[in-house]
């Protein structure tokens, strides 16, 4: 054997696996078959990222980046094109780089060693029309733990979501696709098919490698599913970031996980914020909700980066999940918000309600109210060049269905009660501007009221006072509600039928009624 020969060879191995940079072009696609060709030109000014570096492409549709073992190359798809997408309408925007692959000792496999990067990486876009008029869906945690659950999900949302898209162009799961199951990631990617939309998946605590010892590696199952955590893209006059906002193990202690960002995520968002149009709407999408009250859920620090990044921007918008209810958060200057106005945080609802419990509905699904009282469901997003309108659609109900009625059935005569009419607004906040009125009388406002849903309260204790078990799952306990108000019974009513009526005014301007009949009877005194 000859070592003249054999060392060398291996030193150049060696020396092709330890890559320090990639390079290569942005290309407009014109025949679709997703390689660069001579006639095919490069395009200019698209930014590409190794997920910490952001750079534009010359005039000749050219970059350059360092690249790390475990990094992945992305472009960052400008307004006006289309990346391509695979059989599953997940976008192809991306190249990992894992000479190694995963690590192979994980209970669900990861991405496969990849070698040797190519001479050249090269994204492929095509043009397309996009109007700065247009609507994307959202979804919090669909989460099934088994594939039943999962055939809930494809029944209860997907199914529907098929009818009523309408004009949406995109769709963002954001976080815990699946719940600790990561054999069903590819199933709910091949159930998210059939809404027919390009779609970006968050990454969720329950999408998560548990056996990593390191945050970075905490994701590799999520990402040979659907490429990186952490990546942005543009549609019309918005920009949209999206963010792994898991810290796993907890750097405090190492157990569980805790709300934040690593620097490399921080660095990334900064960069890419530079190079972003102030006058566009900043959209960021992440999985557990960034609230301030204490340190326990989210790091602090973490958060206040992110807020002085997104600050020189007008217009900015966050969406989380996780907490399976509803909410709608506002940062201000005593959150470390610097901003010309409040920084809305929307905490969207889930698809999967309270993890698919309860009783069944007509469709013979679960019907899985929130703890807070809102219906399962989903929502769409509406844009308007850079501002935005969001409305909440429960899932198996009309359009119009956005309040939740409370009324005792019967009061007694004279109607002095302290029975209380409450109206859950599921996408109501303290802000918002909610009345009632009986019998077509005057409108009066209703007050604002942090309690419980006591329709909620009562699904619940109808599994804890039932002689024979239901199928399914009880319910969770309830959990103070965001957006319930209540109102007094006149203390004039007469004996017979009477309707309550309420209305609620949304954020954007939107109005909402709902009614209800009750009865007023004579009082029956204890002999």
């Amino acid at each position: 054997m000859n070592l003249k020969y054999i060392i060398p060879a291996l030193l150049i191995s060696s020396m092709a696996l330890a890559q320090t940079s990639v390079s290569g072009y942005v290309y407009e696609d014109a025949n679709k078959n997703q390689k660069k060709e001579k006639k095919e030109k490069g395009i200019e000014n698209v930014a590409v990222s190794n997920g910490v570096q952001v750079v534009l492409t010359d005039k000749n549709g050219r970059y350059s980046l360092p690249i790390q073992d475990g990094q992945t190359i992305f472009v960052i798809k400008p307004s006006g094109y289309m990346t391509p997408v695979n059989e599953n309408n997940l976008p192809q925007y991306y190249y990992q780089y894992k000479p190694k692959g995963s690590p192979t000792d994980f209970k669900y496999k990861g991405s496969a060693p990849t070698g040797e990067l190519p001479k050249e990486i090269n994204f492929a876009l095509n043009k397309q029309n996009e109007s700065k008029n247009f609507d994307i869906l959202v979804f919090g945690d669909p989460q099934p733990y088994t594939e039943k659950q999962l055939d809930y999900f494809k029944r209860a949302i997907v199914n529907e979501v098929k009818t009523t898209k309408k004009n949406a162009v995109l769709g963002i799961s954001l976080g815990d696709l699946v719940g600790d199951n990561l054999s069903l990631q590819k199933p709910y990617a091949d159930v998210m098919k059939e809404i027919g939309l390009p779609w970006y998946n968050v990454m969720g605590n329950h999408d998560m490698n548990y056996e990593a010892k390191e945050d970075m590696l905490s994701d590799e199952t999520f990402e040979s599913n659907f490429g990186p955590a952490n990546y942005s893209f543009n549609y019309g006059n918005v920009h949209f970031i999206v963010l792994d906002d898991i810290l796993y193990p907890d750097p405090r202690d190492g157990k569980g996980y805790w709300g934040g960002f690593r620097e490399d995520q921080l660095k990334f968002v900064e960069n890419d914020l530079k190079l972003v149009d102030k006058n566009k709407l900043i959209v960021v999408s992440f999985h557990i909700p960034l609230e301030h009250k204490n340190e326990d859920n989210f790091r602090n620090s973490d958060r206040q980066k992110l807020f002085d990044y997104l600050a020189p921007f007008q217009n900015a918008l966050l969406l989380s999940a996780h907490t399976h209810i509803q909410q709608q958060l506002f940062y201000g200057k005593s959150a470390g918000w610097n901003g010309s106005k409040d920084l809305h945080e929307y905490n969207v609802g889930t698809t999967c309600g309270d993890w698919w419990s309860g009783t069944s509905d007509d469709l013979g699904l679960p019907t899985s109210t929130m703890r807070d009282g809102t219906a399962k469901g989903y929502s769409f997003i509406s844009f308007n060049d850079n501002q935005y309108k969001v409305k909440y659609k429960t899932a198996g109900k009309p359009e119009d269905y956005q309040i939740n009625l409370y009324v005792p059935k019967v009061i007694p005569y004279p109607s002095k009660t302290s029975a209380k009419i409450l109206a859950n607004f599921f996408m109501g906040s303290k802000k918002d501007k909610v009345e009632y009125r009986i019998d077509d009388e005057k409108w009066e406002a209703m007050d604002y009221d942090e309690t419980v849903d006591p329709s909620f309260v009562m699904s619940v204790f109808k599994w804890d006072t039932t002689q024979n078990i239901f199928p399914g799952r009880r319910p969770s306990n309830p959990e103070i509600s965001k957006h319930i108000w209540t109102g007094d019974f006149s203390k004039k009513l007469s004996l017979g039928k009477h309707k309550v009526e309420v209305r609620a005014m949304d954020m954007y301007g939107n109005q909402f009624s709902t009614s209800q009949e009750f009865e007023v009877q004579n009082s029956i005194l204890i002999p």
